[in-house]
């Protein structure tokens, strides 16, 4: 048994299209995969070996991706999206409601870190709710101008993706720990939770509303 297995995190994600007119599309509702890095982000935080700063263990960010599962990799044990947007321009750029940051990621157990910046798109306070003494709501919010098909299949993909009914459609989405290792002037992120779903070409006629929660 593994110290996720140990600790029984658990989590759940929806996916809602919410058009102008307020009305609400489910197009996913299923559990979500707690990967390895949720366990090394917490063993530094137990062990008094990470960061000294509380703030750098909190889940407040995450990436979007239009590649679905790496084949080669247990989804459990994956430490990046296999097909991550890799620019500010396929998020949406300034067109986009998202807060944007660009810094260093762990990729791996022995916590080597990117050798160039990955894009992370922040997690507002303000959408991260408490629902239990034990269970966190993480509400990630693609607005209507954030991650628009078009622009997420011709830059920042890791492969040229053509998927459903247009290029670039998005099919992966990964929580992320802030800053666990402590990097000092440059944040390394680790993945903490992912998903897979069918493929969803983004439009500006909705906003994507990704309502994660979390059991620990």
């Amino acid at each position: 048994m593994n110290f996720i297995e140990e600790l029984e995190i658990t989590g759940h994600l929806q996916i809602i299209k919410l058009f102008r007119d307020g009305t609400e599309e489910m197009v996913y509702d299923d559990h979500n995969v707690i990967t390895s890095g949720m366990g090394v982000g917490l063993s530094y935080f137990f062990t008094g070996s990470g960061s000294k700063n509380i703030m750098d263990y909190q889940i407040d960010r995450f990436q979007i991706g239009v590649s679905g599962p790496n084949p080669t990799d247990p989804a459990s044990s994956i430490f990046a999206l296999s097909g991550a947007l890799e620019t500010l321009e396929a998020y949406g750029g300034t067109s986009s409601k998202l807060i944007l940051e660009e810094h260093k990621q762990v990729l791996d157990t022995a916590i080597d870190v990117s050798p160039t910046n990955k894009v992370f798109a922040v997690i507002p306070a303000k959408h991260v709710s408490r629902l239990s003494d034990t269970g966190v709501r993480y509400m990630l919010v693609l607005d209507e101008e954030a991650c628009i098909s078009a622009d997420v299949g011709t830059v920042g993909s890791t492969v040229d993706v053509v998927a459903g009914p247009g290029k670039g459609a998005l099919n992966e989405v990964a929580l992320f720990m802030k800053n666990p290792m402590a990097r000092v002037g440059d944040n390394a992120s680790i993945m903490v939770a992912y998903r897979t779903f069918s493929d969803i070409v983004k439009t500006n006629d909705f906003s994507l509303v990704f309502r994660w929660n979390i059991n620990f």
